[in-house]
């Protein structure tokens, strides 16, 4: 079971959660940072932020569904952004809030970085879920 937790003597976060709760004995999935590469290796989006986010995206819907997992399962993301601008951190947080991650709402950290693992890579999303024990949790 996943509680999600809003504190009321903080600042109300507009889509996320200031904490989740998985109870002992939950089954959890610690996922490698989502990067924005095809099946082939290659960057996908070169110079744009946005198109990443939606490759990332993508990628972290398949390292999901290979754990038995999915979007409304997700207790924790890191979304990292190679740049120091507001408008293109929050271009990509557009992208992670319509992928369904803010079911939950999930509890989140919006990084701007000055590079990241890949050449042209502009956008990473790390993730910790829950492994539901049956299908429909």
């Amino acid at each position: 079971m996943i509680q999600r937790v809003t504190v009321p003597s903080l600042f109300p976060p507009p889509v996320y959660s200031h904490a989740s709760v998985v109870e002992a004995g939950t089954k959890l999935a610690f996922l490698a940072g989502s990067v924005p590469l095809d099946a082939d290796g290659n960057i996908v989006g070169a110079d744009d932020p946005v198109r990443q986010a939606e490759q990332v995206l993508a990628n972290l819907g398949e390292q999901l569904r290979a754990v038995g997992s999915d979007f409304a399962h997700v207790v924790s993301t890191d979304v990292y952004v190679v740049s120091s601008e507001t408008a293109v951190l929050s271009a990509v947080w557009d992208i992670v809030e319509a992928s369904g991650l803010r079911t939950g709402p999930h509890s989140s950290t919006l990084l701007g970085v000055a590079c990241l693992g890949y050449t042209g890579q502009l956008v990473e999303i790390t993730a910790t879920a829950v492994v539901p024990e049956h299908a429909g949790e």
